[in-house]
């Protein structure tokens, strides 16, 4: 389970900061169909608010995953 938190969050976190560079500085023109906020119809107009949030939820699962390693060592 620990894993694919990590791995989940490293993944929104990545998508949150690659669709908030591509919005802000308009670079990797070739990455717009990559980036789950440019997909998602429903996003147009808010794509630097949605990309902020998936980062911040990045994060947290992340620290959220470290926190079961670290309660998992302590058993």
């Amino acid at each position: 389970m620990q894993a694919a938190l990590t791995a989940f969050g490293w993944l929104l976190l990545l998508q949150g900061a690659g669709g908030l560079i591509n919005s802000l500085l308009g670079w990797w023109r070739w990455a717009h169909d990559l980036l789950v906020v440019n997909l998602l119809p429903v996003l147009r107009g808010y794509e630097v608010f949605a990309s902020i949030v998936l980062g911040v939820l990045g994060f947290a699962l992340l620290a959220v995953s470290a926190s079961a390693k670290r309660a998992e060592e302590g058993r």
